[in-house]
């Protein structure tokens, strides 16, 4: 279970991150043309959001069950343990509660050109997080591509 939970939280983190720019580049695109908001606009926000709920209660329960992470003092001083233990996690839930509120903002803005300008900028601060928080392969606690 561990090794699929894995597989899938790295795996999906690539359908996630596509849909995430998708709704950054559909909100912006509209923000600039000032277009009218419609029921599809609201759905690639609410995909990109869902996707990343998923990825942060796989990232939970894989927080727990992890060798990767552990509560000991020797842990914030091995580069390792303390990406996964404290900045993984930490970057991942702002990127995510950035998301979750673009979204609700995004649905409640003032004029559809507010709608569209709030998604982004929250959407844009949740994809920097999450760039910032992945382990990328060429870093040391690299977790590999999938």
């Amino acid at each position: 279970m561990n090794n699929f939970l894995i597989h899938f939280h790295s795996g999906w983190r690539w359908v996630f991150l596509i849909l995430l720019v998708i709704a950054l580049l559909n909100n912006l695109i509209k923000w600039r043309q000032g277009a009218t908001n419609t029921e599809a606009d609201q759905k690639w926000n609410l995909y990109a959001m869902s996707a990343a709920h998923l990825q942060l209660i796989v990232g939970f329960i894989l927080y727990f069950m992890s060798t990767k992470v552990q509560f000991s003092g020797e842990s914030m001083a091995d580069p390792i343990l303390r990406f996964f233990t404290a900045e993984h996690i930490l970057t991942m839930v702002v990127a995510v509660t950035l998301i979750t509120i673009g979204y609700s903002r995004g649905k409640r803005g003032a004029s559809d050109t507010a709608r569209f300008r709030l998604a982004f900028w929250y959407y844009l601060g949740g994809l920097i997080f999450i760039l910032a928080g992945i382990p990328w392969p060429w870093q040391e606690y690299s977790a590999g591509w999938f």
